[in-house]
């Protein structure tokens, strides 16, 4: 047990952010899920995107507050500037999200739920790059 522990707090920053970004999705996908299974059409390229921004603006909330919290545990006093900063740079991986589901299912015909998984996975190491270097910059 005290190997796992060590194990932990020798990468716990990247641990936590992998047990966020696990949630992070899991709330994300929910929403999108939600909304492409009552009231928006995944076929439809417009309803597509639009599906993809409310599961951004879901998750993005989500991510904020628990990435500030545990992961990186910020001490930044101007939060206003902060939260601008994690947005811009979720605002730089919504349009890689939304490149990689036109791609996958508008052009390639590829199941929608399938393409989300793909997309994730390059988004989760995106947001992850840009909030260690850009958002929660150690001073």
């Amino acid at each position: 047990m005290k190997k796992i522990w060590e194990l932990y707090i020798k990468h716990e920053e990247i641990i936590n952010y992998l047990i966020v970004g696990v949630r992070t999705t899991v709330v994300s996908f929910i929403a999108y899920v939600a909304a492409t299974r009552t009231f928006l059409d995944p076929n439809n390229p417009v309803q597509l995107q639009i599906a993809n921004i409310i599961k951004w603006v879901v998750g993005v909330s989500f991510a904020y507050v628990t990435n500030r919290i545990f992961v990186f545990k910020s001490k930044e006093e101007n939060i206003l500037k902060e939260i601008t900063a994690f947005t811009s740079s979720r605002v730089l991986t919504l349009f890689l999200d939304m490149g990689v589901m036109w791609l996958l299912v508008t052009k390639m015909g590829i199941n929608d739920i399938i393409a989300n998984t793909i997309s994730i996975v390059l988004v989760t190491v995106g947001n992850y790059i840009l909030s260690k270097l850009f958002v929660f910059k150690k001073q």
